[in-house]
């Protein structure tokens, strides 16, 4: 095998994301026949946060790793979990206080990738430490070159800045956070394949998998409303990417949109 493929699914989103990737990743699993199928988790509860439960539906379906971002500790149980199970990750510049990691190893057929998750600082909450020191420090200690960011952030130029600062020393950097596919997938120089993000998988007529009713309301200059998953049918949306196996170079990244 001369190259594999890495499967990668965007922010799932309440039970209409957790439907359509049970749906649809057998399908996506048996055509790209990905080596690791990693996915971000943090809005799956509900739209806000993971549980255990959920967690191990996810790892049941065939995913290997979960990421998270700034909703990680929404559901309170997940804490002990996260110090149990090496393959579910949160951002990685989160206080070193909070339980879990950020980064992990999963091995499969002589590769072994290293899966990382960091989160950006512009308009999200000012407490995480710098992730471009971080990623420099991770980079320093990497006993691997197969390395995947998913980097959960809400300017785009926070996470195109990652994708440069990395080039050429990561396989893959992906942008989550932001629920909305871009078109910017890329190659970078020396071998990173980008996207500034994934988008998610979720209620497909829906404001970034919310009601659309509600969040209508919100900005037409109604009262504050609890925000509440759209019960719409779902979309799964991710990457696929390929990687060189002997040097951990990407050769392709592709976009993939399954309606469910």
């Amino acid at each position: 095998m001369a190259d594999y493929r890495i499967l990668f699914l965007g922010d799932i989103v309440g039970e209409p994301g957790r439907r359509a990737v049970e749906n649809r990743l057998p399908h996506l699993m048996s055509r790209l026949d990905p080596l690791f199928v990693i996915a971000n988790g943090e809005n799956a509860a509900a739209g806000i946060g993971i549980t255990p439960k959920i967690a191990d539906e996810f790892f049941a379906m065939g995913i290997d790793v979960i990421t998270l971002g700034n909703h990680a500790f929404n559901k309170r149980e997940i804490g002990p979990y996260l110090k149990d199970n090496p393959n579910i990750i949160r951002p990685g510049n989160f206080s070193a206080r909070l339980p879990g990691s950020g980064q992990t190893i999963f091995e499969r057929s002589g590769v072994r990738l290293a899966v990382w998750n960091l989160s950006g600082r512009v308009e999200m909450d000012p407490v995480y430490d710098d992730p471009f020191k971080m990623a420099d420090d991770w980079l320093e200690a990497a006993d691997t070159n197969h390395i995947f960011l998913d980097f959960h952030a809400e300017a785009t130029s926070e996470k195109i800045a990652m994708g440069y600062h990395v080039s050429g020393r990561a396989s893959a950097v992906v942008g989550t956070h932001t629920h909305v596919t871009t078109a910017d997938e890329a190659i970078l120089d020396g071998g990173t394949a980008y996207i500034t993000d994934v988008g998610m998988c979720g209620p497909r007529k829906s404001i970034l998998g919310m009601n659309r009713d509600l969040i209508l309301r919100r900005f037409r200059g109604g009262l504050p409303e609890r925000f509440e998953v759209a019960n719409e049918s779902g979309v799964l949306c991710g990457v696929v990417v390929r990687v060189e196996k002997t040097s951990g170079r990407a050769l392709q990244i592709e976009r993939i949109r399954e309606e469910a």
